[in-house]
């Protein structure tokens, strides 16, 4: 068994991640700096999970803070940190990009540098499929991803650049997660699947961008954490994607799925489509699968299901969630 640093750990997939190591039997160290992004009730909810089970302890720090990252460091013995601490949302890095580089480049610089300093070999980072646009389908991890359409893709394309120095330099063993479109229950509430789901239970129009014929490949958020933990084997350098699968789907079919989980019609209010997001997204997950043995196993509909599950049961605090 051994002692893991989570970052973001009050986060959406960090939380999760943490909750299947403690269930081997691992010791976990969780970070979060508690920023507001968005409503924290989320994050407290999610840490509620978490907290006062055997091997879970919670800092709340920011991994854009040296000081305290190197204490943390110097009182534990680290197998391996996975870095799920970041600024996340495409359109919001557009208009507030300089915590993007702060957090997502410069922390994940402190992470490595201790890292480096004190002898721990294993990093997985979270990087997106974001990178990925403007790239022929289905996506691949060889395709070139140079041309970021916005700050924080740039920001997480900059952090996989710097875990692979560190590898090439330091012989650090990086595993570079691409996820690609994550849902579950106590997801952030800027995605579109809690969204929706609100909006559709409350008889509120729909925010939809373009014509709803854009595709996603939606991955669910224990899948992810699945494979998170599968790849904290030894890979040498490794970018991986984690995603559905070759199966994308389009958001008016979502939209139409969760009308009929929730027995109600949505009122949509379309919008142009925007040019930082990507109009259809495809992983092949053939290296995930040969690498790490790992496939989703979480059906969309089963997915969706629990979604709302959890929706329904945390309405009366959901309710007053800025979306």
């Amino acid at each position: 068994m051994g002692t893991y640093l989570v970052t973001g750990a009050a986060g959406f997939i960090a939380a999760r991640t943490s909750g299947l190591l403690l269930d081997a039997g691992h010791t976990v160290v969780g970070l979060d700096n508690f920023n507001d992004y968005y409503d924290v009730r989320l994050k407290e909810h999610r840490l509620t999970a978490l907290n006062g089970r055997t091997g879970f302890t919670f800092v709340r720090a920011d991994i854009e803070d040296q000081a305290v990252l190197a204490e943390i460091f110097a009182q534990y013995r680290f197998e391996a940190v996975i870095n799920l601490a970041a600024r996340a949302g495409v359109r919001a890095s557009i208009e507030h990009p300089r915590p993007y580089f702060s957090t997502n480049v410069d922390g994940t610089l402190n992470l490595l540098e201790l890292m480096r300093q004190q002898g721990v070999k294993k990093f997985i980072l979270a990087s997106s499929s974001s990178l990925y646009a403007g790239q022929a389908m289905p996506f691949t991890e060889e395709l070139a991803v140079n041309t970021p359409l916005s700050p924080y893709a740039a920001s997480k394309k900059a952090a996989e650049m710097l875990a692979y120095s560190y590898h090439h330099l330091h012989g650090i063993d990086c595993s570079i997660l691409r996820y690609f479109t994550v849902y579950g229950p106590a997801s952030r509430p800027d995605m579109g699947l809690l969204r929706f789901t609100s909006w559709i239970d409350r008889g509120q129009p729909i925010e939809l961008y373009g014509d709803g014929s854009q595709t996603r490949d939606f991955t669910y958020v224990d899948d992810i954490a699945r494979g998170t933990i599968a790849a904290l084997k030894p890979l040498g350098y490794e970018v991986i994607n984690l995603g559905g699968g070759l199966h994308p789907v389009t958001i008016a079919d979502i939209i139409g799925r969760l009308e009929k989980l929730l027995s109600k019609k949505a009122v949509l209010n379309r919008k142009p489509f925007h040019p930082a997001d990507l109009k259809e997204t495809s992983a092949d997950i053939a290296k995930a699968t040969r690498l790490l043995g790992w496939k989703p196993q979480v059906s969309l509909d089963e997915g969706l299901k629990q979604s709302v599950v959890w929706y329904r049961a945390n309405l009366a605090w959901l309710k007053d969630i800025k979306l």
